[in-house]
């Protein structure tokens, strides 16, 4: 089967590309013909996250393995596309490039039958450019001032005597 992805750039400006790609592609294939086909080399980090309908960040699927092997942790490589993307199960979030986050919407559009001679991946749309700067991110006030109320403003460190504090530690 043919999976038939729309992945959209989180921006006010339509930055869209359409890609259908074999669905026992693994989601690595998948981050590699999305960063082509918005122009990028590919070689920064990037992870795939599930979401549901409301595009709320669920499970991370990884494209390199930092945990040294101390974490069960998904990778892209070993996760093919009919695992994660489904009729119910349609949408992904797709993160590239962690110190600029350029951050992708990525929907599962339609599943179809493999037409004769046509190669996969294979980028069917695009519309937009790619700006020259990711797009800033908003974070929410709310969740910032709910953690600032957990802070206790009281603690003073004029005297560490106060404190369990070893000075000789190491």
């Amino acid at each position: 089967m043919i999976y038939k992805y729309r992945i959209v750039l989180d921006t006010l400006d339509d930055v869209i590309r359409d890609i259908e790609i074999r669905d026992h592609s693994t989601l690595e294939d998948l981050h590699n013909s999305i960063a082509q086909a918005f122009g990028f080399d590919g070689t920064e980090m990037a992870s795939f996250y599930k979401s549901d309908d409301e595009w709320n960040q669920g499970e991370e699927y990884l494209l390199f393995d930092m945990s040294d092997g101390q974490n069960d942790i998904n990778m892209m490589n070993e996760t093919s596309l009919d695992t994660v993307f489904s009729k119910d199960q349609t949408k992904m979030i797709y993160v590239y490039d962690f110190f600029n986050m350029w951050t992708f919407y990525v929907e599962l559009a339609d599943i179809a039958e493999p037409e004769d001679g046509q190669d996969y991946p294979n980028l069917m749309f695009a519309q937009g450019q790619l700006p020259d700067s990711p797009p800033e991110k908003q974070f929410e006030a709310e969740k910032l001032d709910e953690f600032e109320d957990d802070i206790d403003d009281d603690i003073e460190f004029e005297n560490l005597d106060d404190f369990d504090f070893d000075e000789n530690w190491n």
